[in-house]
């Protein structure tokens, strides 16, 4: 797909990695529609450094578990740009919780964002790309997809859900509309990262480094252009995955 004249919505789109994807596809020449929940500032501040590429830019307000919010989000969109041609399901939260528990907050959080969320967005966005003729969907998983996280089932699962949507998604809406998925590794440091937790994840990688946010972002944006490309996920983790194998076999 060619990007420039475009309209993409980025779900969790106000800052961190969501805001270089915004800025990448306005950058492309996409009009974007910059999805956040909570972070005004940093939707209105991302969306005046969009229009700085010469696009127009939409910062929404949208809890993407809230599946009314989400239809309003949309039908803003439609209304100020007609439609839209890319979604990228970015919206994520990433919450400890024990398990066994007899508190379900953490779970009902993260498969509402993970799971309900980009089903929500997909599944309102996919009519407009289908009367237009055409549309790529990206959704946002991680390495967690892959194996257990300790602490984290909420968000496991929700990133497994990600990767089996993204094939459902491709095999649904063909040949009209591809869907795929990165599985980013490390690329922005958590706030609780000391500087020990902090080099320990760079040494977990092959390449020795934490990737960027640009790096995700080429990422989402390759798979917006690639028009032989459905149903598939890239993994941009610097070889963590393979990693813990640096050393020895076994």
């Amino acid at each position: 797909m060619e990007i420039a004249g475009k309209t993409a919505l980025v779900t969790g789109g106000a800052k961190r990695v969501g805001r270089v994807m915004s800025l990448m596809l306005a950058e492309a020449g996409a009009n974007v529609v910059i999805n956040y929940n909570t972070s005004t500032d940093d939707a209105e501040a991302t969306a005046g450094e969009a229009e700085a590429f010469g696009v127009q830019a939409l910062p929404v307000a949208a809890d993407v578990a809230d599946y009314a919010q989400v239809e309003a989000m949309v039908e803003a969109a439609k209304s100020r740009f007609g439609g839209i041609d890319i979604l990228v399901n970015n919206a994520s939260t990433f919450s400890a919780e024990p398990f066994p528990t007899t508190d379900l907050t953490v779970w009902n959080k993260s498969i509402g964002t993970l799971v309900n969320g980009p089903f929500f967005c997909t599944n309102l966005v996919a009519p407009s790309m289908l009367e237009r003729g055409g549309g790529a969907v990206v959704s946002v998983s991680d390495l967690s997809a892959f194996e257990a996280w300790p602490g984290y089932i909420g968000h496991a699962v929700g990133k497994s859900a990600i990767l089996a949507m993204t094939r459902q998604f491709a095999l649904e809406l063909a040949p009209t509309i591809r869907a795929n998925a990165i599985v980013p590794g490390p690329a922005l440091r958590p706030h609780d990262y000391d500087d020990g937790r902090y080099q320990r994840t760079a040494d977990k990688t092959l390449v020795g480094r934490w990737g960027t946010p640009e790096e995700m972002a080429h990422g989402v944006k390759y798979l917006v252009e690639a028009d032989y490309v459905t149903g598939e996920y890239i993994i941009i983790d610097g070889g963590q995955r393979y990693g813990h194998r640096k050393t020895e076999a076994g």
